[in-house]
C-alpha cells in the first residue's frame, strides 16, 4: 500500500493499445491528488520506450515480466487495457501479487471467468471494480436522477443505437480475442438500461449478423436486441462494428422523453433534449476527462478502505446477459434470467469532472474506426 504524506495510490497500465495510449495514460495528470502511473507493461519495446519517455515511467516491462515489474515498481493497482480473453487471467496473477485490479469492459468473455476474477479478488484481499467511465459522467447521471425524479413518470421504454465502421484487422474483429459487437459495444446499452430503469433484465432476444462482410469471420458485426423487465418496461438497442457512426439513447415515459445525444462516447460534447408534456428543452454537457474519475474513484476506494462502485459484480451483471443474447442468437429464442440482486446503482453523488484530455498521436496503435 502507498504510504507518505502524497497518500498516491502507484498504477501499473498494462496494455498499450489505442484506448490505453489515447485516453488511459494522459488520465493520469488529472487524477494526481491520490494516482500516480509508475510502470507500463506492452510486447511492444517502441512503445515501452517512447511512452516510458514520454510519462516519466522507470518501470517497464513485456507481460511475462508482469509480477517482476509489479514488485520493483511498488505497484498497489494495475489499470488493465487488454484483449478482452485476457482479462481473467491478469486479474489473476495481479491479485496473487497482492495488486488491486481496474479492468476494462467487458469484464470477460464469459459468466464463469467474471466469477473467478471475484473470486480470486476476494480470496488475496484486494479490490476490484471495472472501468465504466459513465458510472461518473454528467449526462447520464443526470439522465439516471431524472428519472428517478419523476418528472418522465413511470419509465416504460429504452431505445438505443451505438455503431461504428470498424477498420480491417483491429482486434473487434477477432473470434481469438473475444472479439464482435456484442462484447464491445453491448457493455454500454445493456449497462444504461440497467440503470436508468434501476432494474435487471428477466428476458432478452438478439439477432445477430455474421456473415455478409469478411472483417468479421467468427464474430458478430451487427445485433438487434430486446431486453424485458419488471413492470412492463422495454429496451431495445442497435450495436455494429459495420455502420456509420451513432451514438444515443430515449426513455420515453409516461409523461414525456428524454433523448442523449452522443451518449456513450467519451471524444464529443453530450446533449439532453428533454420533452415533457409537449414542451421541449435541450442542454449541452462540455467534452470532459472520462478517465480520470475512474481512477479517482479506485483510488480513494483503496485509500479509504471501502468496495469500489461499479464493482465486479456490475460487470458480471452485464456479461451474463451478454452471454444470454449470444445463446438466444444461436437458438433463435428468448432466454430468460433469474433473479439478479443489485445493491449499488450509480448515482449523481458518484460525478466527478475533470477537464479534457488532449488524446495524443498514439504509437503502433490505430484508432480501432475506419478513416
Amino acid at each position: 500500500m502507498a504510504q507518505g504524506s502524497s497518500r498516491r495510490i502507484r498504477y501499473a497500465v498494462v496494455g498499450a493499445g489505442n484506448i490505453a495510449q489515447v485516453a488511459v495514460l494522459p488520465a493520469f495528470q488529472h487524477a494526481g491528488e491520490n494516482s500516480e502511473l509508475v510502470a507500463l507493461i506492452s510486447s511492444d519495446a517502441e512503445k515501452r520506450d517512447v511512452l516510458g519517455k514520454k510519462y516519466g515511467v522507470q518501470h517497464t516491462g513485456t507481460y511475462d515480466a508482469l509480477e517482476q515489474v509489479l514488485r520493483d515498481a511498488a505497484v498497489d493497482a494495475v489499470y488493465l487495457a487488454l484483449p478482452n480473453t485476457q482479462h481473467r487471467a491478469y486479474t489473476e496473477r495481479a491479485a496473487r501479487a497482492g495488486v488491486h485490479v481496474l479492468c476494462e469492459k467487458p469484464m470477460a468473455t464469459s459468466v464463469e471467468d467474471c466469477e473467478a476474477m471475484i473470486r480470486v479478488t476476494d480470496a488475496h484481499h484486494v479490490k476490484l471494480m471495472i472501468a465504466y467511465r459513465l458510472h461518473f459522467e454528467e449526462a447520464n447521471l443526470r439522465a439516471i436522477e431524472l428519472l428517478r425524479s419523476g418528472r418522465l413518470g413511470e419509465p416504460l421504454m429504452m431505445s438505443a443505437l451505438l455503431t461504428q465502421q470498424v477498420r480491417t484487422g483491429d482486434i473487434r474483429t477477432r473470434v481469438d480475442v473475444g472479439g464482435g459487437a456484442l462484447l464491445d459495444e453491448g457493455p454500454y446499452p445493456i449497462n444504461a438500461a440497467r440503470y436508468l430503469f434501476g432494474d435487471e433484465p428477466t428476458e432478452v432476444f438478439c439477432y445477430t449478423n455474421e456473415e455478409q462482410d469478411p472483417r468479421f469471420e467468427g464474430v458478430d458485426a451487427t445485433a438487434f436486441a430486446l431486453m424485458r423487465f419488471s413492470k412492463g418496461r422495454v429496451a431495445q438497442f442497435g450495436i455494429s462494428h459495420a455502420a456509420s457512426a451513432v451514438s444515443s439513447y430515449r426513455v420515453v415515459g409516461e409523461k414525456g422523453d428524454l433523448l442523449v445525444e452522443s451518449a456513450f462516447g467519451y471524444e464529443k460534447e453530450r446533449k439532453h433534449v428533454l420533452t415533457v408534456e409537449g414542451k421541449t428543452e435541450a442542454r449541452v454537457f462540455a467534452t470532459h476527462d472520462q478517465f480520470a474519475p475512474e481512477l479517482l474513484h479506485f483510488s480513494r476506494c483503496i485509500l479509504e478502505d471501502r468496495e469500489p462502485a461499479p464493482s465486479g459484480r456490475e460487470g458480471l451483471a452485464d456479461v451474463r446477459v451478454i452471454t444470454a443474447m449470444q445463446e438466444s442468437a444461436r437458438t433463435g429464442r428468448p432466454v430468460k434470467l433469474a433473479a439478479f440482486p443489485m445493491r449499488q446503482r450509480p448515482s449523481l453523488d458518484q460525478l466527478i469532472v475533470r477537464p479534457a484530455a488532449r488524446p495524443p498521436e498514439p504509437v503502433n496503435a490505430p484508432a480501432p474506426t475506419q478513416g
